[in-house]
């Protein structure tokens, strides 16, 4: 049993006192919205022409519950149900329910006065009324509670569809869907496009902590990819600042893109993380990227454009791999070259005559390309 309805079992409520107070059910209603009008600023402009009108019945229909509880002729489940919608509907309307806590105190106040305007004058005895206003703001009470749970219901339901579609956004942009079905998917999740997104790639298990310690509810987040791998999209991501937010995790940033093309930032962030586990900023490694985007390519390269090499014993190959590769950097200095190998300038002056003698167009600017390509990562 409620605590209203415990309460209004307490009173006793003659036919004279119901009648007069149900002559009074339209008025009071009038008034009860007309005082919420005028005293709870966020239903100012609420609560005029249609809506008001679907207002004023919804208080009448309050009222008359509250006096068929009053008189013991019904549960006030009907009410209840009734709060419990009103309460949903406040966070459709983008209300919270601080306002709608105001208007059921604002209703309270109002609603009483003029019941017991009714009441008295048709002989209520003055310990009946004690009981009456017992059973008002036991209702009331009733009501705010119904109505607290609908409001939180529908934030929880509006948070997980929301989430819901957040994820599906986030599934498109990894999936590199059109700019078409892009723009849909944000709309539907309520997110504002930013200019540009920066792939993040983390465990699993790093990647709520990692979203929640960046503090930025447009970040997109997915923690359920392939091999145990997270996901966070930053919007318009300042890279310093967000390389230090990211400093005690294991984590690997692509580069910003346009936020329709995040697919590519986080198809370099994959790449990276394949290359090496080492990599941390991608932005730091675009020759070895660039080097390993087709690996047959480059082991075709390697194997056309040291062929010479080929024919020596491997450890005379690999330190003349390595002196070419130094000469290639350094532009042909020789004491920079042998700072480099830890060699004898004299050592760099020798093996670059092998070399010339290997490669004989090792001037020709085509050839020193494919050589750089060749030679450009270490151990390839």
């Amino acid at each position: 049993m409620s605590h209203a309805t415990r309460r209004a079992s307490e009173l006793a409520l003659d036919e004279t006192t119901v009648t007069a107070i149900r002559a009074a059910l339209k008025t009071t209603a009038d008034e009860v919205v007309q005082a919420i009008i005028d005293e709870v600023p966020p239903y100012a402009n609420a609560l005029s022409g249609h809506m008001g009108a679907t207002i004023r019945r919804a208080v009448r229909t309050a009222l008359g519950h509250y006096l068929d509880l009053a008189s013991g002729n019904a549960t006030g489940g009907d009410a209840g149900d009734a709060a419990y919608e009103l309460g949903r509907g406040e966070v459709r309307d983008g209300r919270s329910m601080d306002a709608l806590l105001s208007a059921y105190r604002v209703g309270a106040r109002v609603a009483w006065r003029c019941l017991a305007a009714g009441a008295v004058p048709a002989g209520l005895p003055a310990a009946e009324v004690a009981k009456f206003a017992e059973l008002t703001f036991a209702y009331i009470d009733e009501l705010s509670a119904a109505s607290a749970a609908g409001h939180a219901d529908e934030l929880a339901a509006r948070g997980r569809a929301i989430e819901r579609h957040l994820e599906h956004l986030a599934r498109d942009l990894l999936a590199g869907a059109s700019p078409d079905v892009l723009l849909a998917s944000a709309q539907r999740a309520g997110w504002q496009p930013p200019v540009s997104l920066t792939a993040v790639l983390l465990p699993a298990a790093q990647a709520r902590p990692a979203y929640r310690a960046l503090d930025d509810q447009s970040t997109l987040v997915l923690d359920d990819l392939p091999d145990a791998t997270g996901v966070l999209l930053v919007p318009d991501a300042d890279r310093s600042h967000l390389l230090r937010q990211l400093t005690d995790r294991t984590a690997v940033v692509g580069p910003a893109r346009p936020w329709t093309r995040a697919a590519a930032s986080y198809a370099r962030a994959v790449r990276a993380r394949s290359l090496s586990s080492d990599i941390r900023d991608t932005e730091d490694h675009l020759p070895e990227l660039v080097l390993s985007a087709d690996v047959e390519a480059f082991a075709d390269l390697r194997a056309r454009a040291l062929a010479p090499l080929w024919t020596l014993p491997v450890a005379t190959a690999r330190r003349l791999e390595e002196t070419l590769r130094e000469w290639l950097l350094h532009q042909g200095r020789r004491d920079e070259v042998a700072a480099a190998l830890f060699v004898h300038p004299q050592t760099v002056r020798y093996r670059m005559s092998q070399l010339r003698e290997l490669f004989p167009d090792l001037a020709s600017p085509h050839r020193v390309l494919e050589l750089t390509l060749a030679v450009g990562l270490r151990g390839a």
